[in-house]
């Protein structure tokens, strides 16, 4: 029960275990244990403690060459507490070979240094992994904490907080975003239009194409600032723009190389970004089904898209239980498909078709 070098924190997506491994991180570095209130709590929630090594994955996944570099980070003495923290979000993401590394330096930490990890499930992990880690598992909010959280955290009125917590089914920042931004609502009514609209093989591919189309589009919007400003601050690093004969050209030839991997990482991370977007609208799709099936059996549950319940009734009058079963799997056949890099315009249609009445 006493402290170890390596925590494994595991949640469904929205049980909040990055921000659990982060409060964890401001108790081992606060000299009070996690007071919440000085400046080394404040430092550790913004991310901006000396000792604390916070690694997000911004692309399809973490590269050994980022793992070592990590490692060697890790391997520094800790400057103002007692802890060198390493807050690894997303460690799942990690490739075999970045597994192997990270492997390496758990089974041989450096006395004062502290590993969280932060995955959805202990099996996302290799078992050498986890079983040198001390696991904490989390479980998704229900809806009324969630709710409770919006109205009194981002001050959102009553009824839409509970709207967007049961939407959200217990995913918190999912239902942040469905309170206060419009937008992300009008994506999620479109997403479920789609049963209605699966008339026909030509409205599945149109369908299709829409929700590839509109993930593209996120995808775009959420990385073309960013993009630009990593890119103008690396050819700034590298001389574009100086002065004198000979300096510009030179090390902007020399920084050509890291010009090129930075536009692979974004690259990458565009691909994530539209995966995950296209991933969202499926678990949509998977509790409008989910409902219908609740319905069919006459199951006693809050639905997540109650606002809707019309056509989830209409729906569960029309099909039955079996068929309702087989349009989750297919959704969810749909997941593992994107997951493994099929082209998403071809996943897509082909559950797209199996949706259809």
């Amino acid at each position: 029960a006493g402290m170890t070098h390596a925590w494994l924190f595991t949640g469904p997506p929205g049980s909040g275990r990055e921000e659990a491994a982060r409060a964890f991180a401001a108790a081992l570095l606060c000299p009070d244990a996690g007071c919440g209130h000085c400046d080394q709590c404040h430092q550790v929630l913004i991310g901006s403690h000396p000792d604390l090594e916070s690694v997000r994955p911004q692309g399809l996944s973490y590269s050994v060459k980022q793992t070592r570099e990590l490692i060697l980070r890790a391997a520094g003495a800790p400057t103002q507490g007692r802890w060198r923290v390493i807050l690894f979000e997303d460690a799942d993401r990690a490739t075999e070979s970045a597994a192997n590394a990270l492997l390496k330096a758990i089974e041989e930490p450096p006395p004062r240094t502290v590993w969280l990890l932060c995955a959805p499930a202990p099996d996302d992990l290799m078992i050498t992994i986890r079983s040198r880690c001390r696991l904490v598992t989390l479980t998704t909010p229900a809806a009324e904490a969630v709710a409770h959280v919006l109205a009194t955290r981002d001050s959102v009125p009553q009824d839409i907080a509970r709207f967007a917590a049961r939407a959200a089914q217990g995913h918190i920042s999912r239902a942040r975003a469905l309170a206060l931004d419009e937008g992300a609502r009008a994506r999620r009514e479109a997403v479920l239009s789609i049963p209605r609209a699966l008339t026909g093989v030509g409205e599945c591919v149109a369908a299709a194409e829409r929700l590839v189309k509109t993930a593209e589009e996120e995808a775009a919007a959420a990385t073309a600032a960013l993009n630009d400003d990593e890119t103008a601050e690396l050819r700034k690093l590298y001389g574009e723009g100086s002065t004198g004969k000979g300096l510009n050209r030179g090390l902007v030839r020399g920084g050509a190389g890291a010009l090129k991997e930075l536009e692979e990482r974004q690259k990458s991370r565009a691909t994530r970004i539209k995966r995950d977007s296209l991933d969202s609208a499926l678990l949509e799709l998977a509790s409008y089904y989910r409902d219908v099936l609740a319905m069919q059996f006459g199951a006693a549950i809050e639905l997540a898209n109650d606002d809707i319940r019309y056509d989830l009734d209409q729906l569960a009058r029309s099909s039955t239980p079996e068929e309702t079963l087989r349009r989750i799997d297919a959704i969810m056949q749909c997941r593992e498909r994107l997951a493994a890099n099929v082209n998403p315009q071809i996943a897509i249609e082909a559950m797209m078709l199996a949706l259809r009445p």
